[in-house]
């Protein structure tokens, strides 16, 4: 038997994971990649495999259709985000498939209250300059009492949430599919944009559907607080770069800390890489040693299952 994976971080510590797999006479298949294969070669790769994790790829229906003609017996989603995987297709041609719900909110909430302190301070701004032999002193916002419009309340927004209450700011969520039961009853839930022009900071944790899909936009740049500093650690294509890019240059958004690109990783001929009030990410939030393990065997777990050994 023959099991592909294609998650970076997963593939950063496969070594902790190769004796599972080893005592089972499973062969393990353990490509070199940044951060995605494409469509061209998955097709060729995946059919020789019974099993598939799946990391960011394009698990198209086309690439299951090549691993359906040949071994391909059952695949695991490795992590919460699902938008590049066809479950449809997967349905179709009888291929079981599932993947890791809430297993990294709270590192992913780590990494966003993070992003959102160091655009509050300018932390970023310090670094750069000291490296340069300068010793700046900008003045930042305080935090308390300032409000943030979080898109999305699902695991990572609630722990996002608890984190942002505890240092006493304002939240302010948007989750059509979240029922508010009231355990956060600090959190105010709106239907989005209302009040977006409350906002002093913008995060977002959500994942990427047709409703979400560039929800933030031109018209949404027009509405929102002049100075506005916005974080993503949701997927890149939520919001329309090309909208942030003018609105940075407008400094309608004054900063901005993004761990996730329309397209990944970031082009190199990206104008947002030349805004000196942009932080960068590499869609890397959820992975810390202890995150991965948890989420990489309940992915093994998962798929062990699924194929019966």
């Amino acid at each position: 038997m023959k099991i592909l994976v294609t998650c970076p971080p997963m593939l950063g510590m496969i070594d902790n994971f190769r004796p599972i797999f080893k005592e089972r006479g499973i062969q393990l298949t353990t490509p070199d990649i940044v951060q995605t294969l494409p469509v061209s070669e998955l097709t060729k790769i995946v059919p020789e495999h019974d099993g598939w994790i799946i990391g960011d790829d394009p698990a198209t229906r086309e690439v299951f259709q090549a691993g359906r003609s040949g071994n391909l017996r059952a695949a695991v989603k490795w992590g919460i985000g699902i938008d590049n995987v066809d479950f449809d297709a997967c349905k179709d041609l009888n291929i079981p498939i599932t993947n890791t719900p809430d297993m990294f909110g709270m590192e992913v909430a780590d990494i966003a209250v993070g992003y959102l302190i160091a655009l509050a301070r300018e932390t970023f701004e310090i670094d750069r300059a000291v490296r340069r032999g300068e010793w700046i002193k900008p003045r930042g916002v305080s935090l308390s009492k300032k409000k943030v419009a979080l898109i999305g309340f699902g695991n990572i927004g609630q722990n996002t949430a608890k984190r942002l209450l505890a240092m006493n700011m304002d939240v302010i969520s948007y989750d059509p599919y979240y029922i508010n039961d009231e355990t956060m009853p600090d959190v105010s839930f709106e239907t989005w944009p209302n009040r977006i022009e409350e906002a002093d900071f913008i995060i977002v944790t959500c994942s990427l559907s047709d409703t979400s899909y560039k929800m933030i936009n031109s018209d949404i740049f027009e509405k929102v607080k002049k100075g506005i500093r916005i974080v993503n650690v949701g997927r890149g294509p939520i919001i329309d770069e090309l909208a942030l890019e003018n609105a940075l240059i407008s400094e309608k958004v004054y900063s901005a800390a993004l761990d996730v690109y329309e397209v990944e990783p970031l082009p190199m001929d990206s104008m947002l890489r030349s805004h000196p009030r942009c932080i960068f990410g590499s869609h890397n939030s959820s992975n810390t040693s202890d995150a991965v393990e948890r989420t990489s065997l309940q992915a093994i777990n998962k798929l062990f299952e699924f194929l019966d050994v």
